[in-house]
């Protein structure tokens, strides 16, 4: 169930970006990655866990931006990007797109195979995470375009090589990665559509949002959810603004959060002023 019309806000002056921001999403997910490394290089695992838990989400903010066109780059930048960030995140980027694009064209219907892991108990969508990274690559490496299915077997062969040298050489830091990789593709489908989507199909709006600052700036923006819905194709450096623009024009589209809200605590002096 879905609201009938989307809220009348101005977003096209949201699409552009200048060159810093360009350079700012090609590189964004570049520290985190380094510094996970060269924590795991001197066997600072839980320092480097903390930096790999930035590295995934950026670098799920970058291919996110990827899937629509919104990162700045031309389309062979594009596929680059993609298939850079399939070997780091090690996953297929080109199979999760079509899917993705899939569950943005009918969010929370019957075809969405993406989406409808929100229906699940949350217990159940962590715990059956690794399935869902499968399932989401099988469909587009399955029943992706020509194009993507290729694109997708290219990501699978890197990933593979990556793994196979890990293996091979028994490098601490290459066997770090795989490992928390794995279980970050594990966690993704808790984290990125549970999150956001869970007991949306109940109340009409079907994505959740959040204002907490410092949520949105520990997840990159990711948990603008609602907004990206709304308007896509606006690049996530955008998106506070678009959600001030929401909040103001049709604040109903927005008054589902991810996280549990503070309940305001009354001031003190003003309960002493109504005694």
């Amino acid at each position: 169930m879905k609201p009938t019309e989307k809220p009348q806000i101005e977003w096209r002056d949201l699409l552009h970006l200048n060159r810093r921001q360009i350079a700012f999403n090609v590189l964004l997910s570049l520290p985190f990655l380094a510094a996970s490394w060269l924590f795991a290089a001197y066997g600072q695992y839980l320092a480097a866990l903390v930096m790999s838990f930035f590295f995934f989400t950026c670098a799920l903010r970058q291919a996110h931006d990827c899937y629509h066109h919104s990162i700045g780059l031309n389309r062979p930048g594009v596929r680059i990007m993609l298939h850079l960030l399939s070997i780091a995140m090690l996953c297929s980027t080109h199979a999760i797109r079509h899917t993705h694009l899939q569950h943005h064209r009918d969010p929370l219907g019957e075809g969405d195979v993406e989406g409808n892991w929100a229906r699940l108990p949350a217990w159940k969508a962590i715990l059956f995470g690794g399935l869902f990274s499968v399932r989401i690559q099988w469909q587009g490496l399955m029943h992706g375009s020509r194009t993507t299915r290729s694109r997708s077997r290219l990501d699978m062969f890197l990933i593979a090589a990556f793994i196979a040298a890990a293996l091979i050489t028994r490098h601490p830091v290459l066997l770090y990665h795989t490992a928390a990789m794995i279980a970050a593709n594990a966690l993704v489908g808790f984290f990125a559509v549970w999150s956001v989507h869970h007991d949306c199909d109940t109340h009409g709006v079907y994505a959740r949002t959040e204002r907490q600052a410092w949520a949105n700036f520990a997840t990159v923006y990711l948990l603008y959810h609602m907004e990206h819905h709304l308007f896509a194709a606006v690049p996530s450096n955008h998106l506070p603004e678009l959600a001030r623009r929401l909040d103001a024009a049709a604040p109903e589209w927005s008054a589902h959060r991810v996280l549990p809200q503070p309940k305001k605590q009354p001031c003190p002096l003003k309960r002493l002023l109504h005694t």
